[in-house]
């Protein structure tokens, strides 16, 4: 079964949490163990410190040697002292017999008699153990022996014991546990159900997004991915948004392209298809037809046409076109374009004007490619000049830059198209009233080759004046000059010989025809 990122992640965090409270809370354990202890052994030793000091007060020495303890007072300070820190404390001479003894913590009848093992490592200074005493408690208990000095002080004639039971030690620390199991139950309790918000919320959009790419791919765009942060889930939020509007965009240019794919190239096949089962049939007469194949060869131009316009925006999209620049006169490239379209500037009386005084301008590009950009803009400005109008070309040549500028009187473009009309598949005239042969991708091819060329077009129009184009060329970089001794090096350096260069090819009559 397959686990969600959700539950993997909470399972994760809660068992990193649970243990990291595990291992707290068993250290803590342990150190309170270990403060507990000493805590608990310095004060049998002071107490028992404290007992011997006072006992050493009530010895009465009886011979040589040999000392009486007077027990009757001392016994209430032992009962004291043995109630308050839950002790037992009894006092041995140095033979082992138990003098005194009070027995608070063990409830024991009494000790006769301790090991004189424990009465000499005691009366040497000072014993801490744990054990039994031999068998004189049930279990182990913590053991502290100090020694009973003579009211002289040097000597030690007995020792005085005080021990306790770790018993008090398991219940506080269970005590303890207890709470340290309240406090980590509520902190994991907080704890799962602030994960749980947070990697709910840090995996919706995923979820989202999961969903919206099953839509993505039955064909419906419209999903989108609600944005509720600016982190790093919030910007791949927005970036899939952006990428669906792509989508939604080129699936409709996809739908554009078809349905202007389907028109252009129904068109002209009907039109050829027609006239020839015309002519096959006869239903043409004999005279007619050189004036009907004039028009099939015209229809199978502008389907070549069509072809080639398709295949240059798959070298586009595939970034496989690529320029081959030369040295050529831009003024001739245009010069020579506008006579292509003689007839159909004489057919609508346009004059032309700007190239009376047209000096040969060189620049450096891909010829073909730049003869169709000049072919494009003179082909859309004569096309959508008014009868009786103008077509005015400017080239201007600068430092780091060459200008070409197509203006022509017309109609004009809408200022609301203006913003997309290099925008491949874009037509400004839905209706193709007055555009029948374009396809949209004129300008958009047009844009694209200045911009391999690093250059770059922009149009302004008045609707009902004017239209005018205006792209550039950038010049190409000098090298920087040689100093004078470098250069009369270069100079006395052998020369080379130059390669031939190619002859640059002679502009066709009939190019691309592309549109708006």
């Amino acid at each position: 079964m397959q686990r969600s990122i959700f539950k993997r992640y909470l399972s994760i965090t809660m068992a990193i949490i649970l243990l990291g409270f595990t291992i707290l809370g068993s250290m803590m354990m342990v150190f309170f163990g270990k403060y507990w202890r000493q805590e608990k052994e310095g004060l049998l030793t002071q107490n028992a410190a404290s007992i011997a000091q006072t006992a050493g007060r009530f010895l009465k020495e009886k011979s040589e040697g040999k000392y009486e303890l007077q027990g009757d007072v001392l016994m209430h300070f032992m009962e004291s002292f043995s109630m308050s820190i839950e002790a037992d404390i009894f006092i041995t001479d140095l033979d082992g017999n138990v003098l005194l003894g009070s027995y608070e913590c063990s409830r024991v009848e009494g000790i006769e008699k301790v090991q004189p093992f424990y009465v000499a490592r005691a009366s040497e200074g000072l014993y801490k153990g744990r054990g039994s005493f031999e068998g004189l408690y049930k279990e182990n208990y913590y053991i502290i022996g100090v020694p009973m000095l003579a009211p002289e002080g040097t000597l030690p004639v007995g020792a005085v014991f005080a021990t306790t039971s770790p018993a008090s030690m398991s219940a506080m620390q269970l005590e303890a546990f207890k709470i340290f199991l309240v406090a980590a139950a509520l902190a994991l309790g907080i704890s799962f159900c602030a994960v749980g918000v947070f990697a709910y919320r840090m995996v919706r959009p995923l979820r989202q997004m999961s969903a919206a790419a099953r839509s993505f791919g039955a064909g419906d765009f419209s999903v989108r991915v609600q944005v509720t942060s600016e982190d790093e889930m919030g910007q791949l939020a927005m970036s899939f948004n952006n990428m669906a509007n792509s989508l939604t965009n080129s699936e409709g240019m996809r739908r554009s392209f078809i349905a202007n794919v389907s028109h252009e190239l129904k068109t002209p096949m009907t039109t050829i298809a027609g006239f020839i089962d015309g002519i096959l049939d006869g239903t043409i007469p004999q005279g007619e037809q050189s004036k009907y194949l004039h028009i099939v060869s015209g229809e199978v131009k502008r389907l070549s046409r069509l072809v080639k316009s398709m295949l240059d925006l798959s070298r586009i999209d595939s970034g496989d076109m690529q320029i081959h620049p030369c040295s050529f006169d831009i003024t001739n490239t245009v010069v020579n374009t506008l006579l292509t379209f003689e007839q159909a500037i004489d057919e609508k009386g346009i004059e032309i004007g700007g190239l009376e005084e047209a000096a040969p301008v060189t620049v450096w590009g891909d010829q073909d490619l730049l003869h169709q950009v000049v072919y494009n803009l003179l082909e859309n400005a004569v096309k959508f000049t008014n009868q009786g109008g103008s077509i005015r070309v400017g080239i201007i040549d600068s430092v780091d830059r060459t200008t070409v500028t197509i203006e022509n009187t017309g109609p004009g473009i809408a200022p609301e198209d203006l913003p997309m009309i290099f925008d491949r598949f874009y037509k400004g005239d839905k209706s193709r009233s007055r555009d029948k042969n374009g396809m949209g991708l004129g300008l958009y091819l047009v844009r694209t080759i200045l911009q391999l060329h690093g250059g770059n077009i922009q149009v302004s129009s008045v609707q009902g004046q004017y239209c005018r184009f205006e792209f550039y060329i950038p010049k190409p970089q000098e090298s920087p000059r040689l100093k004078d001794g470098q250069q009369k090096a270069k100079e006395g350096a052998p020369k080379l010989r130059e390669p031939r260069a190619k002859k640059a090819k002679k502009p066709e009559t009939e190019r691309s025809k592309e549109d708006e």
